[in-house]
């Protein structure tokens, strides 16, 4: 039946209307040879009924409603799925410069808004199945839930096969309610459960309140200053790397998991504070070239998922904070940096994610984009299967994931799969123009966290 799209995807849906903030995830996997294609049309075919909204589109609501989930009467799998003979050299750098294209494009938002494109023909004997997919479907730890769905060996990873799963009757993805009806009863519902909620939660917070009243007021300041910090103006660190265009390159580097984790063992941290740091070290030297930083803001991504909660949708929070560009010890950066990190995660606006996500929808497209353009970068961590899989036959060699920039002058994203972190950069030209120079110091900045190690 149709379905509205949660606060947080409804967000992400809205601010893709500007193509400086397109929310296109692109995911790049590089195999060994070219896959069996009709094995990988039945594993996106049993995919797209696993997971519905890959065969919906998005509708608009009557106001205040957000937009809806609509099955696709003339969905055409074959539209979605496609293969192709590598362009140019047959190297990884023309299908990177694929890549950039898909993350640049818009989907036509009369059909369900992903695709996927095998790539034959790739120099040396490769292929690769590049994907790319609106935000709105899902976000990274999902697409990776997703993605298993396609793999050859399921028990590997600990999922069925997409084209193993109970086919669910079209006749359940059809509205039962006329618009009117529709709209009626979403309001109603949210009505009466917000009154539900209510009536059980006040007598408790009364109680509370009367006992504890300086503790209850000290709980609602510190809840409404995490608010603030959570969806509040904020300025940006980096003053080099402030203009904004609808331009994207992307690039990819790849560091061994144990590598990190070691260099995260030296400092007392993770191995997402060893990421950080070495985003952070590459920065330094970047702007040591173009004038000096003392910080920058960055945008982290924090899971909130759990075991029941399906792949699609975003169950993710944003939350902004400000990294020091020194020290120059990265053990000591990394060190500072799983502190600032581990306060993002005992925020107490995290319980109210959905309410931001709704009320930020509701605020002037320019404040959004204003606030989003502050934003240095965003930084993603995405855990990826841990041992070898195959697709079709194929032997998966190295998977990729570049995420949408959001407003930021780039996104970094490591997705790791069998003891190798794959981090894909998806870089804004205009605020980033001299992108090589760029790509060197952020590879020098990975070297040097795992040098002392090495």
């Amino acid at each position: 039946m149709t379905t509205f799209l949660r606060s947080s995807d409804a967000f992400i849906w809205s601010i893709g209307a500007d193509p400086r903030m397109r929310s296109t995830i692109v995911s790049l996997m590089l195999l060994d040879r070219s896959p069996d294609f009709m094995t990988v049309v039945r594993r996106f075919r049993g995919l797209s009924h696993h997971v519905p909204m890959f065969r919906g589109r998005v509708v608009p609501s009557r106001w205040p409603l957000p937009p809806r989930w609509r099955p696709d009467p003339e969905f055409d799998l074959a539209f979605h799925v496609r293969r192709v003979g590598a362009p140019g050299a047959g190297d990884l750098d023309a299908v990177l410069e694929l890549a950039r294209v898909a993350a640049m494009a818009d989907f036509d938002p009369a059909r369900p808004l992903w695709e996927a494109t095998v790539i034959d023909e790739m120099t040396g004997g490769g292929a690769a199945l590049l994907c790319r997919m609106n935000h709105a479907l899902t976000d990274g730890v999902g697409a990776v839930e997703i993605s298993r769905y396609l793999f050859d060996d399921p028990r590997q990873i600990g999922c069925r096969p997409a084209c193993a799963v109970t086919v669910p009757p079209e006749s359940t993805w059809l509205p039962t309610m006329s618009p009117i009806g529709e709209v009626v009863s979403a309001s109603v519902g949210a009505a009466v459960r917000a009154l539900q909620g209510s009536v059980r939660t006040m007598p408790g917070l009364l109680a509370h309140a009367t006992r504890h009243p300086a503790g209850s007021v000290r709980s609602a300041g510190a809840t409404a200053a995490s608010l603030w910090r959570a969806a509040g103006p904020h300025r940006r660190g980096s003053p080099s790397m402030s203009a904004r265009s609808s331009v994207r390159t992307v690039f990819v580097h790849e560091v061994p998991t144990r590598a990190l984790h070691r260099a995260a063992a030296v400092a007392g941290g993770s191995l997402n504070d060893a990421f950080l740091a070495a985003v952070v070290t590459g920065l330094r030297r970047y702007h040591a070239d173009r004038g000096t930083v003392a910080e920058f803001m960055v945008t982290m991504p924090i899971n909130l998922r759990n075991a029941t909660d399906r792949p699609g949708g975003n169950r993710t929070t944003l939350m902004r904070f400000r990294i020091p560009a020194g020290p120059a010890d990265p053990a000591v950066r990394m060190h500072d940096i799983h502190r600032l990190a581990g306060a993002q995660r005992a925020e107490k606006s995290l319980a109210y994610t959905s309410v931001l996500a709704g009320a930020v929808n509701l605020a002037p497209r320019c404040y959004i984009r204003s606030q989003f353009g502050n934003v240095d970068f965003i930084a993603s961590n995405v855990p990826g299967p841990a041992t070898p899989v195959s697709l079709g036959g194929a032997a998966v060699r190295r998977q990729y994931a570049f995420s949408p920039t959001l407003g930021s002058a780039f996104n970094v994203t490591l997705l790791s799969y069998n003891e190798v972190c794959g981090i894909g950069f998806n870089v804004d030209t205009a605020a980033i123009p001299d992108v090589e120079l760029f790509r060197e110091h952020l590879i020098a900045g990975f070297d040097e966290v795992v040098a002392p190690l090495r």
